[in-house]
């Protein structure tokens, strides 16, 4: 098969009516159409044999490929062999913080930086553009940093030789901007920290590449949370679902901030409290039907799973 045809002049709101008019000539004689920008509009409201047919797709039938997979497998055997471990994937990346309307909290001068990249392009802001920064974050609409993210691990009760693997990009401020955590947590390593000299070389200037070693060696965690949300940790939420509800933390942001900033809570009520709130964070299934507008790869039950009780795939 050659490279699908892209087509990145669709707009957002469309039908389904809409695009079969516009593009099924096209379709059927390309064979492939690559349409950006439409995220999963359009599969959220789907038939179950289709919803289904989309599991497969994303679970079964795409694959890594075999250099990026190997390497992945690799790294997830040399943090195994340190013991059971938990995955972060932190969004602490300049452009995530210019985009969600967000500030890092590092210091002035990184939140005056933000700030200006956001007045110099503000076409770059996906949160909602009325909103303040403090509305943004009492909202759960920001990333954690990495001080939010020890105090919920400390809360959640990770003691402090938890063995973590950090995911994502060179967070903004560098190291400095980690060191809440590694301070905490010294047990602390990501890809570059597990490969061995030369072994990333292939694939370091492929931003996408090393995404794809991060949600391998992610996927295979004993325990995943994301720092916030995005296409790869709800890809993993619905494939650790789907391989059989292998425990996911999803923080309660919303719920568990107003918390986070009364520093006269005592620290045993500040604890059992954010406990209480993530109770339900321990991979029991969680049906995509109780809520509308859910991604079934995301929420992959009830759809996705066979009748067969000892069976995890359709």
């Amino acid at each position: 098969m050659t490279r699908p045809v892209e087509e990145k002049r669709t707009p957002l709101h469309v039908s389904p009516q809409w695009i079969r008019s516009r593009y099924l000539k096209r379709i059927n004689r390309e064979g492939v159409l690559l349409l950006r920008g439409l995220d999963s509009r359009l599969s959220k409201d789907l038939p179950s044999d289709l919803q289904k047919l989309r599991c497969k797709v994303a679970f079964q039938a795409l694959k890594f490929a075999p250099s990026i997979l190997e390497l992945g497998n690799k790294l997830a055997q040399r943090m195994q062999s340190k013991g059971p471990y938990l995955a972060l994937h932190l969004r602490m990346e300049k452009d995530v913080w210019v985009r969600t309307g967000c500030l890092p909290g590092l210091s002035k001068e990184y939140d005056e930086l933000i700030q200006s990249e956001r007045r110099r392009r503000p076409e770059l802001l996906t949160a909602r553009s009325n909103m303040t920064f403090h509305e943004r974050k009492l909202a759960g609409l920001c990333p954690l940093n990495a001080i939010e993210v020890t105090r919920l691990l400390k809360a959640l009760g990770a003691p402090k030789t938890t063995k973590i693997y950090w995911a994502g990009g060179q967070p903004l401020g560098g190291k400095e901007a980690l060191s809440p955590l590694t301070k905490e947590f010294p047990y602390f390593y990501n890809k570059d920290d597990l490969a061995l000299p030369g072994e990333l070389e292939p694939f370091a200037k492929k931003a996408s590449f090393m995404a794809a070693i991060d949600y391998i060696v992610s996927e295979k965690s004993d325990v995943f949370m994301p720092s916030h949300g995005g296409n790869m940790g709800h890809a993993i939420q619905g494939q650790r679902a789907f391989s059989g509800h292998k425990k996911y933390i999803t923080p309660n942001k919303r719920h568990m901030l107003p918390y986070f900033l009364n520093s006269s809570m005592p620290e045993a009520e500040f604890n059992r409290i954010i406990k209480e709130l993530h109770h339900e964070s321990l991979g029991q299934p969680e049906l995509r039907t109780s809520k509308a507008g859910r991604d079934v790869t995301k929420y992959p039950v009830p759809e996705c799973m066979c009748n067969d009780a000892h069976s995890h795939s359709i």
